[in-house]
């Protein structure tokens, strides 16, 4: 099949578009290169470097390569900034999304995946883990723009008949993700120490999420490429609570390191606990992760570390 990948050059998206690739599939890459890097599009995509706000070049993309499926990655995914910029967030995440929405009714398009977020759309948690059944209470800008977004792929669905599947996604890590910003303390926390620089954990280190390396989140979008999962929402994650200090701890000793962390305040918007119940993705679709936190903390330490030789 063919199918467009936007924020291809990101980094989880990158992941996904190496292994469609790697199975068969002609992939088409749309990146605005504003957080992705060229240097992550596989070879063998095409790439287009376009903004999903700019509808006309994206009607052309449409228009000429006529994909089968589209796999929503592309977003503005910095909680902090969110908050300080909200019309921004939802230009991006909103109404860059609902382009994307426009032409796949338009060119019939058979399937769109959207990369949701599963830290974010519930606020903080009444029980965990978390099920999707669960109140969708966001305390973020970032979480509201990326949930109204899964209303309007629902309703293109019962309007229009363009099938969905959207992904809940946890804290997702692993290599290629960017250590500047405020999103992937793994990442982070990895550059820092090696830098041989203290890393700062925001509040006093209990804060906790549920982590799950890249090449898991790409394997269940993977299994639902079809009709597996079709207009439904999944979450996905282990289920299990790690929290800041524990994620240093984990990369300070992949580092084999002493560095000791500074402590500073927490930040506005961010919930103090969340974890994921996946038992409807492993059901349905036949997907958990499989790749433990220590593992991926070992697999991502070490790319961070043969990238600082470079």
């Amino acid at each position: 099949m063919k199918i467009l990948v936007t924020g291809g050059a990101g980094f989880i998206a990158s992941h996904l578009v190496d292994r469609l690739i790697a199975e068969g599939h002609r992939v088409i890459v749309i990146d605005n290169l504003s957080a992705g890097r060229k240097e992550n599009v596989n070879s063998k995509a095409s790439f287009y470097k376009i903004d999903i706000c700019d509808s006309k070049a994206l009607e052309e993309i449409f228009k000429s390569e006529r994909p089968d499926i589209v796999d929503h990655h592309a977003a503005h995914i910095d909680l902090r900034k969110s908050v300080e910029m909200p019309v921004y967030d939802a230009t991006i995440n909103i109404l860059g999304s609902l382009n994307l929405c426009e032409f796949s009714k338009k060119y019939h398009i058979k399937k769109f995946i959207y990369a949701s977020t599963g830290g974010a759309v519930y606020g903080e948690p009444k029980k965990l883990p978390v099920n999707e059944t669960h109140p969708v209470e966001p305390l973020s800008h970032y979480g509201v723009s990326k949930h109204t977004v899964e209303h309007y792929v629902s309703i293109f669905y019962k309007l229009y008949g363009v099938n969905f599947t959207v992904l809940r996604y946890p804290n997702v890590y692993g290599p290629r993700q960017s250590p500047h910003g405020e999103a992937g303390v793994v990442a982070i926390f990895s550059e820092l120490i090696l830098q041989n620089k203290r890393p700062t954990i925001f509040g006093d280190g209990s804060k906790t999420r549920d982590y799950v390396y890249v090449e898991d989140i790409v394997t269940a979008n993977l299994k639902v490429i079809d009709n597996l999962g079709n207009n439904e929402i999944y979450n996905l994650g282990w289920g299990k609570e790690i929290s800041d200090l524990e994620v240093f701890q984990a990369v300070r000793r992949a580092l084999e390191s002493d560095v000791e962390p500074i402590f500073s305040q927490k930040r506005p918007g961010e919930i103090d606990h969340m974890s994921l119940d996946s038992s409807k993705a492993t059901k349905e679709l036949k997907w958990k992760p499989k790749t433990t936190f220590e593992e991926g903390v070992k697999l991502a330490t070490k790319y961070y570390k043969e990238l600082s030789k470079r």
